[in-house]
Protein backbone atom coordinates (compact mmCIF):
# COMPACT_ATOMS: atom_id res chain seq x y z
CA UNK A 1 0.00 0.00 0.00
CA UNK A 2 1.17 3.43 -0.72
CA UNK A 3 1.94 5.95 1.72
CA UNK A 4 0.27 9.11 0.90
CA UNK A 5 2.74 12.23 2.43
CA UNK A 6 1.70 16.13 2.47
CA UNK A 7 5.08 18.21 3.23
CA UNK A 8 4.19 21.35 4.89
CA UNK A 9 7.45 23.76 5.20
CA UNK A 10 8.01 27.26 4.72
CA UNK A 11 11.08 26.29 3.16
CA UNK A 12 11.28 25.14 -0.45
CA UNK A 13 14.57 24.06 -0.75
CA UNK A 14 13.66 21.30 2.13
CA UNK A 15 10.42 20.53 0.64
CA UNK A 16 12.34 19.15 -2.50
CA UNK A 17 14.83 17.78 -0.78
CA UNK A 18 12.77 15.52 1.14
CA UNK A 19 10.28 14.75 -1.92
CA UNK A 20 13.52 13.52 -3.47
CA UNK A 21 13.85 10.97 -1.02
CA UNK A 22 10.19 10.18 -0.57
CA UNK A 23 9.70 9.90 -4.07
CA UNK A 24 12.32 7.19 -4.39
CA UNK A 25 10.53 5.24 -2.08
CA UNK A 26 8.22 2.12 -3.81
CA UNK A 27 5.80 2.78 -1.07
CA UNK A 28 5.80 6.12 -0.72
CA UNK A 29 4.22 9.14 -2.64
CA UNK A 30 4.47 12.75 -2.13
CA UNK A 31 0.69 14.00 -2.78
CA UNK A 32 0.75 17.57 -2.00
CA UNK A 33 2.83 20.55 -0.33
CA UNK A 34 2.48 23.41 1.66
CA UNK A 35 4.17 26.54 2.73
CA UNK A 36 2.25 26.89 6.30
CA UNK A 37 -0.42 25.44 8.43
CA UNK A 38 -2.86 27.26 6.82
CA UNK A 39 -2.34 25.82 3.50
CA UNK A 40 -2.06 22.77 4.55
CA UNK A 41 -5.78 22.38 6.26
CA UNK A 42 -6.93 23.79 2.97
CA UNK A 43 -5.15 21.25 0.82
CA UNK A 44 -6.11 18.22 3.09
CA UNK A 45 -10.50 19.03 2.41
CA UNK A 46 -9.84 18.10 -1.11
CA UNK A 47 -6.31 15.80 -0.73
CA UNK A 48 -6.29 12.31 0.77
CA UNK A 49 -2.99 11.70 2.99
CA UNK A 50 -1.98 9.38 5.23
CA UNK A 51 0.48 11.35 7.32
CA UNK A 52 1.32 14.60 6.70
CA UNK A 53 5.16 15.90 7.69
CA UNK A 54 4.69 18.97 9.50
CA UNK A 55 7.24 22.01 10.72
CA UNK A 56 6.61 23.74 13.59
CA UNK A 57 7.61 27.27 13.34
CA UNK A 58 5.59 28.54 10.15
CA UNK A 59 4.00 31.95 8.90
CA UNK A 60 0.23 32.52 9.16
CA UNK A 61 -0.30 29.28 10.92
CA UNK A 62 2.45 27.70 12.54
CA UNK A 63 2.54 23.42 12.78
CA UNK A 64 1.35 23.16 16.44
CA UNK A 65 -1.82 25.01 15.44
CA UNK A 66 -2.25 23.42 12.12
CA UNK A 67 -1.77 19.91 14.02
CA UNK A 68 -4.35 20.55 16.91
CA UNK A 69 -7.53 21.40 13.71
CA UNK A 70 -5.48 18.35 11.49
CA UNK A 71 -5.30 15.60 14.21
CA UNK A 72 -6.96 16.99 17.23
CA UNK A 73 -10.91 17.06 18.62
CA UNK A 74 -11.62 20.24 19.72
CA UNK A 75 -15.00 22.28 17.88
CA UNK A 76 -12.44 24.09 14.96
CA UNK A 77 -10.47 20.50 13.81
CA UNK A 78 -10.67 19.86 10.04
CA UNK A 79 -13.88 18.50 8.71
CA UNK A 80 -13.37 15.65 6.13
CA UNK A 81 -14.86 14.10 3.21
CA UNK A 82 -17.63 10.83 4.85
CA UNK A 83 -15.14 7.73 5.13
CA UNK A 84 -11.76 9.46 4.86
CA UNK A 85 -9.54 8.88 7.52
CA UNK A 86 -7.76 11.65 9.88
CA UNK A 87 -4.25 11.78 8.72
CA UNK A 88 -1.74 11.08 11.00
CA UNK A 89 0.88 14.22 12.11
CA UNK A 90 4.56 13.95 12.38
CA UNK A 91 6.07 16.98 13.05
CA UNK A 92 9.90 18.05 12.28
CA UNK A 93 11.79 20.61 15.41
CA UNK A 94 15.23 21.67 15.16
CA UNK A 95 14.78 20.82 19.09
CA UNK A 96 17.14 23.88 20.41
CA UNK A 97 14.43 26.64 19.23
CA UNK A 98 11.91 24.64 18.66
CA UNK A 99 10.37 24.71 22.09
CA UNK A 100 6.73 24.11 20.49
CA UNK A 101 7.33 20.53 20.06
CA UNK A 102 6.22 19.22 23.46
CA UNK A 103 2.52 21.50 23.03
CA UNK A 104 2.65 19.84 19.08
CA UNK A 105 2.25 15.94 20.82
CA UNK A 106 0.19 17.30 23.20
CA UNK A 107 -2.00 18.73 20.21
CA UNK A 108 -2.25 15.69 18.91
CA UNK A 109 1.27 14.60 17.01
CA UNK A 110 1.89 11.21 16.61
CA UNK A 111 5.54 12.03 17.16
CA UNK A 112 8.79 13.92 16.12
CA UNK A 113 11.90 14.17 14.25
CA UNK A 114 14.90 16.77 13.89
CA UNK A 115 15.02 18.12 11.02
CA UNK A 116 18.60 16.81 10.08
CA UNK A 117 17.15 12.83 10.50
CA UNK A 118 19.11 10.46 8.39
CA UNK A 119 17.00 9.61 5.33
CA UNK A 120 16.89 6.16 7.10
CA UNK A 121 15.26 7.49 10.08
CA UNK A 122 12.68 9.57 8.31
CA UNK A 123 11.43 7.04 5.86
CA UNK A 124 11.54 4.93 9.01
CA UNK A 125 9.37 7.31 11.28
CA UNK A 126 6.78 7.82 8.08
CA UNK A 127 5.96 4.19 7.86
CA UNK A 128 5.99 3.47 11.71
CA UNK A 129 3.81 6.54 12.08
CA UNK A 130 1.66 5.00 8.63
CA UNK A 131 1.17 1.99 10.59
CA UNK A 132 -0.52 3.22 13.68
CA UNK A 133 2.28 3.49 15.89
CA UNK A 134 4.28 6.55 17.34
CA UNK A 135 8.12 7.63 16.87
CA UNK A 136 9.27 8.13 20.17
CA UNK A 137 12.78 8.38 19.59
CA UNK A 138 14.08 7.34 23.15
CA UNK A 139 17.22 9.70 23.09
CA UNK A 140 15.35 12.43 21.85
CA UNK A 141 12.49 12.21 23.87
CA UNK A 142 14.16 12.29 27.00
CA UNK A 143 15.94 15.40 26.47
CA UNK A 144 12.64 17.13 24.99
CA UNK A 145 10.56 16.58 27.98
CA UNK A 146 13.48 16.81 30.39
CA UNK A 147 14.23 20.66 28.96
CA UNK A 148 10.88 21.29 28.58
CA UNK A 149 8.24 19.40 30.78
CA UNK A 150 8.91 22.44 33.87
CA UNK A 151 8.60 25.64 31.96
CA UNK A 152 5.60 24.42 29.41
CA UNK A 153 2.05 25.13 30.49
CA UNK A 154 0.17 22.02 31.21
CA UNK A 155 -4.03 21.79 30.56
CA UNK A 156 -3.67 18.41 31.71
CA UNK A 157 -6.50 15.75 31.59
CA UNK A 158 -4.64 13.40 33.10
CA UNK A 159 -6.68 11.02 35.49
CA UNK A 160 -4.93 9.52 38.40
CA UNK A 161 -7.57 7.10 39.35
CA UNK A 162 -7.79 5.55 35.89
CA UNK A 163 -3.38 5.32 36.16
CA UNK A 164 -4.92 3.54 39.76
CA UNK A 165 -6.45 1.12 37.88
CA UNK A 166 -3.09 -0.25 36.02
CA UNK A 167 -2.12 -3.55 37.15
CA UNK A 168 1.38 -3.63 38.94
CA UNK A 169 2.58 -4.98 35.88
CA UNK A 170 1.34 -2.35 33.20
CA UNK A 171 2.39 0.22 36.02
CA UNK A 172 6.09 -1.11 35.41
CA UNK A 173 5.58 -1.36 31.58
CA UNK A 174 3.82 2.46 31.45
CA UNK A 175 6.91 3.83 33.31
CA UNK A 176 9.20 1.72 30.82
CA UNK A 177 7.61 3.73 27.73
CA UNK A 178 7.71 6.88 29.68
CA UNK A 179 10.89 6.45 29.40
CA UNK A 180 11.28 6.01 25.81
CA UNK A 181 12.20 2.62 25.43
CA UNK A 182 10.59 0.21 22.76
CA UNK A 183 8.98 -2.78 23.08
CA UNK A 184 12.05 -4.84 22.29
CA UNK A 185 13.81 -3.00 24.84
CA UNK A 186 10.79 -3.28 27.45
CA UNK A 187 10.57 -6.83 27.08
CA UNK A 188 14.55 -7.17 27.60
CA UNK A 189 14.17 -5.01 30.65
CA UNK A 190 11.21 -7.27 31.96
CA UNK A 191 11.99 -10.66 30.46
CA UNK A 192 9.31 -10.91 28.58
CA UNK A 193 8.28 -11.54 24.78
CA UNK A 194 7.84 -8.22 22.39
CA UNK A 195 4.38 -9.76 21.88
CA UNK A 196 3.67 -9.45 25.55
CA UNK A 197 4.60 -6.11 26.24
CA UNK A 198 2.62 -5.05 23.35
CA UNK A 199 -0.80 -6.04 24.29
CA UNK A 200 0.42 -4.67 28.10
CA UNK A 201 0.80 -1.08 26.05
CA UNK A 202 -2.40 -2.13 23.89
CA UNK A 203 -4.00 -2.39 27.66
CA UNK A 204 -2.90 0.60 29.34
CA UNK A 205 -3.80 2.80 26.55
CA UNK A 206 -6.99 1.52 26.18
CA UNK A 207 -7.88 1.56 30.12
CA UNK A 208 -5.89 5.46 30.31
CA UNK A 209 -7.99 6.74 26.93
CA UNK A 210 -5.15 7.49 25.15
CA UNK A 211 -4.39 7.55 21.80
CA UNK A 212 -0.68 6.10 21.28
CA UNK A 213 2.64 5.84 22.86
CA UNK A 214 3.23 9.90 22.77
CA UNK A 215 0.30 10.35 24.64
CA UNK A 216 1.48 7.90 27.44
CA UNK A 217 4.58 9.98 27.62
CA UNK A 218 3.02 13.21 27.96
CA UNK A 219 0.53 11.30 31.45
CA UNK A 220 3.25 9.98 32.74
CA UNK A 221 4.86 13.33 32.96
CA UNK A 222 1.96 15.54 33.91
CA UNK A 223 1.01 12.84 36.96
CA UNK A 224 4.26 13.11 38.02
CA UNK A 225 5.04 8.89 37.51
CA UNK A 226 8.32 10.75 35.77
CA UNK A 227 9.83 13.96 36.72
CA UNK A 228 11.78 16.07 34.51
CA UNK A 229 15.63 17.12 35.33
CA UNK A 230 15.06 20.27 37.60
CA UNK A 231 11.44 19.97 38.06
Amino acid sequence: MTIRVMLVDDQELLRTGFTMVLQAQPDMEVVAEAGNGAEAIEKLRSTAVDVVLMDVRMPRMDGVEACRRIAGDGPDTIKLPAGRERPKVLMLTTFDLDEYAFAAIKAGASGFLLKDVPPTELLSGIRAVASGDAVVAPSTTRRLLDRFAPILPSESDARPEAVESLTEREHEVLLLVAQGLSNAEIAERLFLSEATVKTHVGRILMKLGLRDRVQAVVLAYETGLVRARGA
